[in-house]
């Protein structure tokens, strides 16, 4: 059974022996590597449940290493004293937790039982549909959101910078929804001139103008009992926003050069990588369109922003461009670089530059020269520590514990804004939580 198998990564033999010996007591199967290279091969001939990494390895950065191999896995650092800030440094690069060295078996037993439970409640919870891919909390609002608003007819406005999903999350609206057997159809508002653009939509009689040789349904018309998804709204011309206007209001238009009324039932949503805000103080879109097309408003954020999915977003997309090219891994070097980029194209951007690499590799591993030189000259921003260290020394667990209290206080029990205020997932605030016995502020 894969669910059993915990990876032990560490050169310590007597410590990884001592976990072996209480992961067995727990039920599961312990697998030992000492060394990376057979961590590795490890991952990509197996699945694991849990993987311990200890920070003693020959590559600087493991975690990202061993996450480009085997990115969905949760993974627990194991740091003596002197490591704690590379420890801390790796939950906020989507490690699950850390323990000290020597490890405590009962500790290292009661993980395992608070892992077990959590692991129960999120398969318990897990949904029939795939939304937003991403596990830090901003994404995982969203889904709950989109999950919501499915089961709804709201117009939903949904915006974010070019290349951070809208269609995608447009898509899963309409599928998660009563309507999902029926049409999605997709318009850019952008794409085409006024004339077109208003022909497109609501289609045209015989004759209407110059080139219009026979009746033409448009694409409202073909999305009857389903969904219109108006892409980049906030271009479409201000004559043309009266006319979506009325169908929002009356649920009813006219073809071009027509007379008669057409009633249709369609769910309407649209994006916009614009300030529709900004856009009605300044006299270029409507405000009573506005109003009406945000009944409710999802912003995707940008990938710079959640940067715990990229090692996500890469497995998937290799995963999906190895039905066409030649399966590949990304090394640790080249999944820092993407990693520390700042992505301005965002997810489609990553996309094209995954494709992009897997196409030029010649070998089965990504390296940084296969990525373009705008990630090659990326690099990590230097933090200050935020903490100091007092010379008496601090008691580690109790800090962690105050500070997971204090942002439950602060974001009054929302547990969402509490994860985001502490830089880690909402999953892994919960797991917090029952290890330190942390009541839930409702």
């Amino acid at each position: 059974m894969t669910d059993s198998k915990i990876l032990i990564i560490d050169n310590d033999i007597s410590s990884c022996r001592t976990m072996e010996r209480a992961i067995q007591q727990e039920g599961y199967q312990a697998i030992i590597a000492t060394n990376e290279p057979d961590a590795v091969s490890l991952l990509i001939k197996e699945m694991f449940y849990l993987v311990f990494l200890g920070l003693e390895t020959d590559n600087n950065d493991p975690l990202i290493n061993i996450k480009s191999f085997s990115p969905s896995v949760p993974i627990i650092m194991l740091a003596h004293q002197g490591t704690i800030e590379k420890a801390i440094d790796a939950l906020k690069k989507g490690a699950m937790d850390y323990m000290t060295k020597p490890v405590n078996p009962e500790k290292l037993k009661n993980i395992l039982k608070t892992l077990s439970a959590s692991h129960k409640n999120k398969l318990s919870s897990t949904q029939d549909y795939n939304y937003i891919l991403g596990e830090t909390p901003a994404i995982i609002e969203i889904n709950r959101l989109i999950e919501k608003v499915a089961a709804t007819n709201a117009t939903v406005l949904i915006t974010g910078e070019s290349g951070t999903g809208k269609e995608v999350a447009a898509m899963s609206i309409h599928r998660a929804s009563q309507r999902c057997n029926n049409p999605f159809v997709t318009v850019n508002c952008v794409a085409l001139p006024e004339q077109l653009l208003e022909s497109e939509l609501f289609g045209h009689e015989k004759g209407a103008f110059t080139g219009a040789f026979t009746k033409r349904q448009g694409r409202f018309e073909l999305a009857h009992t389903g969904t219109v998804f108006l892409d980049e709204i906030g271009d479409m011309p201000l004559t043309m926003q009266a006319k979506l206007l009325r169908i929002l209001q009356e649920k009813s238009f006219e073809r071009v050069g027509g007379t008669e009324t057409l009633n249709i039932d369609v769910r309407v949503i649209a994006a916009t990588n614009k300030n529709l805000s900004d856009a009605v103080m300044n006299g270029m879109f409507r405000e009573d369109l506005y109003y009406r097309l945000n009944v409710i408003h999802i912003h995707l954020p940008p990938l710079r922003e959640r940067k715990e999915d990229i090692p996500l977003l890469v497995s998937h997309f290799l995963d999906k461009l190895s039905h066409t090219y030649q399966a590949k891994k990304v090394s640790g070097e080249a999944m820092r670089l993407l990693y520390n980029y700042c992505w301005p194209g965002n997810i489609r951007e990553m996309q094209n530059i995954i494709e992009r690499a897997v196409i030029i590799s010649q070998d089965l591993e990504i390296l940084p020269v296969h990525l373009p030189p705008e990630l090659q000259k990326s690099s990590a921003a230097t933090v200050e520590p935020i903490i100091r260290l007092p010379d008496e020394g601090i008691s580690l667990v109790e800090v962690e514990k105050q500070l997971i209290i204090m942002a439950l206080q602060k974001s009054k029990g929302n547990q969402t804004k509490a994860a985001q205020l502490l830089g880690i997932t909402r999953s892994a605030l919960l797991y917090r939580t029952q290890k330190y016995g942390i009541p839930l502020i409702t």
